[in-house]
């Protein structure tokens, strides 16, 4: 079994103090970072993704259904798109392996709509690799982390979500998005921090 784990969008304007803040990011950014460096072994590979916004079109608007559409965020060169600051040591310090960037010019939520700096997609190079397994963490449950579980299913890998290390936008999205990786047969673990 080769397993990699693949950290969703642990950036600044998805925190507390962000932009499109999910409440617990911070701790979850914390609790991540936490969870790679006692990771030794336990996976071939950690990788991260970012959202990586040049002109992402409707996904940004002054007047967001907070579904499709956000304020802005993660816009390329701005503090805001940075890794957390307690995450980002993480991939400083050479423990993430690769880093794939999502949403130029789209919305792009899943991870697999990313791309590594020489263009290779996710998928692609997991596969280079072997991979088979795949644990999936991070921001935000409902939306970045249950599109990119998702998209694992779909392109053959097994996928479990480790529900400790996300943070949730709100309980009934929250809610709805376990359901339905439940029933994409994606692994569920642990509990959600979630918005009050």
């Amino acid at each position: 079994m080769r397993r990699a784990l693949i950290i969703v969008d642990v950036q600044k304007d998805f925190c507390e103090g962000g932009s499109v803040p999910v409440k617990g990011g911070a701790d979850r950014a914390a609790a991540i970072a936490e969870l790679v460096r006692r990771a030794d072994g336990q996976y071939a590979f950690v990788v991260a993704t970012r959202d990586h916004h040049i002109d992402p079109g409707a996904h940004f608007s002054e007047n967001p259904d907070f579904r499709d559409s956000f304020p802005v965020h993660c816009v390329v060169g701005s503090e805001g798109g940075e890794f957390h600051p307690d995450f980002a040591p993480a991939v400083d310090s050479g423990h993430v392996d690769e880093v794939f960037f999502k949403g130029a010019h789209s919305s792009s939520k899943s991870g697999f709509e990313g791309s590594a700096q020489d263009g290779t997609t996710l998928s692609a190079w997991l596969k280079a690799r072997d991979i088979a397994d795949l644990d999936v963490v991070g921001i935000a449950t409902d939306h970045c982390v249950k599109a990119t579980a998702l998209d694992g299913v779909r392109a053959g890998f097994t996928v479990r979500v480790l529900l400790d290390y996300t943070a949730g936008v709100a309980a009934d999205t929250t809610r709805t998005a376990i359901a339905e990786l439940r029933r994409a047969g994606v692994k569920l673990s642990g509990e959600p921090v979630i918005a009050a």
